[in-house]
């Protein structure tokens, strides 16, 4: 579908109980500009498992890890 208007019209309208919706997954869009930067260094094998994890989910990985830090950020308030 090409726009939220057309999606919309497409749920209010079908009938979703012939669909398998069983591996719906939640999906959070980032709307905001990203304007910093942040490097650091890992060891090779927390890398890895970063990566992995990502792509478990279908995700780059660094919006993986920006996603981790913002759950251990609101966490704390």
């Amino acid at each position: 579908m090409k726009s939220d208007a057309e999606a919309e019209a497409f749920v209010d309208k079908a009938d979703l109980t012939k669909y398998d919706l069983s591996e719906m997954r939640e999906l959070r869009f980032e709307f905001g500009p990203k304007t910093e930067r942040v490097n650091m260094r890992l060891p090779k094998s927390l890398l890895d498992a970063v990566k992995a994890e990502a792509a478990k989910r279908h995700i780059p990985y660094q919006r993986f890890i920006r996603a981790v830090l913002e759950r251990a950020v609101a966490r704390q308030r």
